[in-house]
């Protein structure tokens, strides 16, 4: 009976341990197949480990990526990660029933996500991270509990966020989904998820606002939320989160003010809303607030108010950003209490210093760790003091530029050796490029752009051999352009621009073979340009425009495969366009115009795919303008003032058959023009100012001259003109001066044009309408009224002329309609000075116009200013009769608006009286409020403004400027402000 009893027993536990191992080996037989599901899914393995590793040969749990349960032989872990494998996530994965952790992130895996994943009852870690997975989960079911840790980012995921995808995940701690294209609200009901600490939904596309719910996560210690279309106000509850450490809102729309609450949280060690609309100032004890403070970015916002003292005392700050806002007052002299400090940027505020010496500066001194120091665009009104030298020797990259920084630069910049960007452009520095920057060996870029430098380029700036970027455009740096420039072989970008430098451009310049952009335009250079241009042949950018080079066009430019733009405008550059031009396959834009070139337009431009812009107007070029290619986009002011180029109608020229023999040019008289000129100069420069006193293009206009069309060849009758302004009616009158009046017509197809109609009643009408004809039959220009026709008889003389549909600058200056800001009303000037240097300049007979005022400055639907009225004319065409038309004086146009203006207080001593003290009251009030954001900017503009008013207003003549002259210091005045502030228009 024992005996029975025994073997019943042994049995039993036999039967049991076969039914063990046989549970036990179907379990390892599951999780076999689902890895080697995954294996087949596996498309591209460039290591081959799957392949060679992953065999029935060895026990899965010896399979790489691998990790299995001690007992069970389960597995526990799958980590694939970086092993670039490409391919998809089967369902199958989800059989892997003991799994608690899978990481296949920082491959290439592609398609969707399987859903059964979010099924897993013991997965605690998915990680799938930069990968190329898409789809949606909004209709995902999750149905487990157990997952602490989702990380999902860098990937291709879109759709809306889950709703409920807390209603399971109860205990999830790390929710990353940052870096996909997610769209839609941020849902409220991630409040469920009570345990999370880590929240990142930066770089998708959600919008709506931040559901203030966020303030229930108790736990949370990081939000990310940059970089989405999120708009609204912060919700006030982000404060209430008492272990907060991280709050990212930056690059979205946000508005308001930022809660208080968020500036007294003492567990905050970054704060990043960089990029919004946010409004509103700092509170003055911010460092009691914030005492483990080390990254505050508070950059492109509307922030305003001063900059707390007390923020100095936030010993823990590391980056302190807060550019492009409306902080104003002191900047803190004891800024260097921030010891810590790496970064300190305030570019683009209202800030000043309390002493013209910057004492500021002094104090930043004792920031050891400082890498990046950005005051650009603040108006400190102070000189660089020899403790800049004392500055951190970590520090990297300096920017003071555009902060009215006048004086000196000082030699102890040199000190700063390992400078890599020194920008110190758009100030009034003067004297010369100090020596010592040969020590800034490390320097990669320099700018010193638009200041009032002088003397030479030192040779000492030839040391600095990493040198890539040099900007010393708009100063008044003369002599020769140094011959050892050739030596800084890692320059990329030159730009040495409106200087005065003279001479020839040296030889070793055709060095830098690896230059990408040049500009030596508007200086004095003379000399041919050297074949040897054609040694760059990265080169994308050249402009050599406005000197006095000469000779032919370089053929050596065909081997520059890379140029996209190049300007050769305003030489004196003779010979044919090489008929190889034709093989710079990547030209855009080609300005060759105002020299002296000849012969025919090279058939090979048809073949330039990419050209857009061409300019090759106001030389001497002949025969039949190409019409394939680029050519069909291009209009007549591409080649207008080539006399005997011949084409297609659109283009304005005669047709081939009917090529017209080269008018004979008369000589210019520079010596009379500018003697005539300099009276005008008052006319031109008290239209301006006065301007400035009342206040919409769309668009910028381009710092080059832009031609306008020749004038449309069309006869037109009596009657026809009759017609179309209904019988000369008074209710179409748009303007009436001394010789006549102003209608607008409409032709029988709809095109409205203006009529100029001149009384018959005055004996000097005929006179008049002679001397306008004479004027206007050869001039064309984009900022010259263009005249379509004229009708003529004994009886009856009009011109017939484009019509302007926004009237003239007086009808604008005075309506409460037509608000002109700052930047329309540079363009203005721009568009009156560019159209007075052609008349002086730009044409074989110099003109004087004699009757310059607002009510000849008509407007286009574009706001592009266009001079009118060439009644008062003058033409220079002989020194006798020259002399003797200087003494004609121009009508009576602009005078000053007040009665103060009498005895000997005339308008251009009552504006130099007022200025710079008392702007506020010469300047038009729309222009300029001491509450806006730009107001310094804009300040600063309307000074540079009227100080050139007062110098084109000199009582010696010899001391005026000249029409190129204004547009040079009216375009660096507009480009001055745009880099400040951006086009407001």
């Amino acid at each position: 009976m024992e005996m029975i009893k025994v073997i019943t027993v042994r049995s039993v536990i036999h039967c049991l341990l076969c039914l063990v191992i046989t549970v036990a080996a179907s379990n390892i037989s599951t999780d076999q197949q689902a890895l080697l599901a995954l294996k087949d899914h596996i498309t591209y393995d460039p290591t081959n480990l799957l392949g060679t590793n992953w065999t029935s040969n060895a026990s899965i749990c010896s399979w790489i990526g691998i990790i299995c349960d001690v007992n069970s032989h389960k597995v526990t872990t799958l980590n694939l990660s970086s092993f670039n494998l490409q391919g998809t996530i089967p369902p199958e994965i989800a059989n892997l029933s003991s799994l608690k952790s899978l990481d296949l992130s920082h491959n290439k895996l592609s398609s969707n996500i399987p859903s059964s994943i979010f099924t897993m009852s013991t997965l605690k870690v998915l990680y799938l991270m930069d990968n190329q997975l898409s789809g949606s989960l909004s209709s995902f079911t999750f149905n487990t509990s157990s997952i602490l840790d989702i990380r999902l980012s860098k990937n291709k995921l879109s759709g809306k966020l889950p709703e409920n995808i807390c209603n399971h995940l109860r205990y999830l701690k790390h929710l990353f989904l940052r870096e996909n294209m997610f769209y839609g609200k941020i849902p409220s009901s991630l409040s469920k998820c009570k345990q999370l600490q880590e929240l990142h939904l930066g770089y998708n596309n959600l919008s709506g606002a931040i559901p203030k719910e966020i303030g229930n996560l108790t736990v949370l210690q990081r939000i990310s939320l940059i970089n989405n279309k999120l708009h609204g106000e912060i919700p006030q509850e982000i404060g209430y989160l008492q272990n907060l450490d991280v709050l990212q809102l930056g690059f979205n729309n946000l508005t308001g003010v930022v809660p208080a609450t968020i500036f007294n949280m003492s567990t905050l060690k970054e704060i990043f809303l960089y990029n919004n609309s946010l409004s509103g100032s700092l509170p003055s004890r911010i460092d009691l607030a914030l005492p483990n403070l080390e990254f505050l970015n508070l950059g492109i916002n509307s922030f305003s108010g001063t900059i707390p003292s007390s923020i100095t005392n936030a010993s823990k700050l590391i980056l302190l950003e807060m550019g492009s806002n409306s902080f104003s007052g002191f900047i803190p002299s004891a800024i260097g209490n921030l010891r810590n400090l790496k970064l300190f940027d305030i570019f683009f505020n209202n800030l000043t210093s309390s002493t013209p010496e910057l004492g500021f500066l002094s104090s930043l001194a004792n920031c050891k760790k400082l890498r990046y120091l950005g005051l650009g665009g603040n108006p400190l009104d102070g000189f660089l003091p020899s403790s800049i030298g004392n500055l951190s020797l970590s520090l990297e990259r300096l920017n003071i530029a555009f902060c009215n920084i006048s004086g000196n630069i000082p030699k102890a910049i040199g000190n700063l050796s390992n400078l890599i960007v020194l920008s110190l452009g758009g100030n009034n520095l003067s004297g010369s490029i100090p020596v010592t920057f040969g020590g800034l060996q490390k320097l990669q870029g320099l700018d010193l752009a638009f200041n009032k430098l002088a003397g030479s380029i030192p040779d000492e700036i030839c040391l600095l051999s990493r040198l890539n970027e040099l900007d010393l455009n708009g100063n008044k740096i003369s002599g020769s352009i140094s011959s050892c420039l050739g030596n800084l072989t890692s320059l990329q970008y030159l730009n040495l621009g409106s200087n005065r430098f003279t001479f020839v451009i040296p030889s070793t310049f055709w060095n830098l073979k690896d230059i990408l952009s040049f500009d030596i335009s508007s200086n004095l250079l003379d000399g041919p340009i050297s074949l040897a241009i054609g040694n760059l042949k990265a080169v994308v950018g050249i402009d050599l425009s406005r000197n006095n080079l000469s000779g032919n066009i370089p053929t050596t430019l065909e081997g520059l495969k890379s140029l996209q733009n190049i300007s050769l405008a305003y030489n004196r550059l003779e010979g044919p366009i090489p008929e190889s031009f034709g093989n710079m396959t990547s030209l855009e834009s080609l300005d060759l115009s105002n020299n002296k070139i000849s012969g025919s337009i090279p058939v090979s431009f048809e073949k330039l795919s990419y050209l857009k812009e061409l300019n090759l107007s106001f030389n001497k070029l002949k025969g039949e303008i190409p019409r394939g290619g680029p050519f069909a986009n291009f209009t007549a002011e591409s080649f207008m003032g080539n006399e005997l180029l011949c084409g297609l109608p659109n283009l304005q020229v005669p047709p081939c058959k009917h090529s017209q023999p080269r008018a004979q040019h008369k000589s210019k008289k520079t010596i009379l023009l500018l003697v005539i000129f300099l009276p005008l100069s008052t006319t031109l420069v008290i239209a301006v100012a006065l301007a400035l006193k009342r206040g919409k293009r769309g668009t910028m206009l381009s710092n080059d001259i832009i031609l306008s069309s020749q004038p449309t060849i069309r006869r037109f009758s009596y009657f026809e003109l009759l017609r179309a302004t209904d019988n000369f009616a008074e209710n179409n009158i748009i303007g009436i001066g001394g010789f006549g009046s102003v209608y607008r017509a409409r032709l029988e197809d709809g095109v409205e044009i203006a009529i100029k109609v001149f009384h018959p009643q005055c004996a000097s009408t005929l006179k008049s309408f002679e001397a306008e004809c004479e004027v206007i039959k050869n001039i064309r220009h984009r900022n010259l009224v263009k005249i379509i026709s004229s009708c003529s008889n004994d009886d009856f003389k009009a011109l017939v002329l484009e019509y302007m549909s926004n009237g003239s600058l007086e009808d604008c200056l005075h309506s409460s309609n037509c608000a002109l800001n700052i930047f329309c009303r540079l363009n203005i000037m721009i568009d009156i000075a560019s159209a007075l240097e052609y008349l002086h300049f730009g044409h074989s007979t110099p003109i004087i116009h004699c009757d310059l005022k607002p009510s000849n400055v008509l407007l286009d639907e574009d706001m592009v200013a266009h001079l009118s009225d060439f009644g008062m004319a003058k033409l220079l065409s002989g020194e006798d009769e020259s002399t003797m038309r200087t003494q004609t004086l121009a009508t009576i146009g602009y005078m000053a608006p007040d009665e103060i203006f009498v005895g000997e207080l005339s308008l251009k001593r009552w504006v130099n009286d007022l200025l710079p003290v008392s702007l506020v009251e010469v300047v038009d009030k729309s222009l300029l409020s001491g509450e806006e954001k730009h107001f310094a900017a804009k300040e600063q503009c309307l000074l540079s403004i009227f100080s050139l008013a007062l110098e084109c207003t000199m009582e010696s003549p010899e001391k005026r400027i000249d029409a190129k002259d204004t547009i040079t210091r009216l375009l660096k005045i507009r480009d001055t402000l745009s880099k400040r502030i951006g086009n407001l228009s």
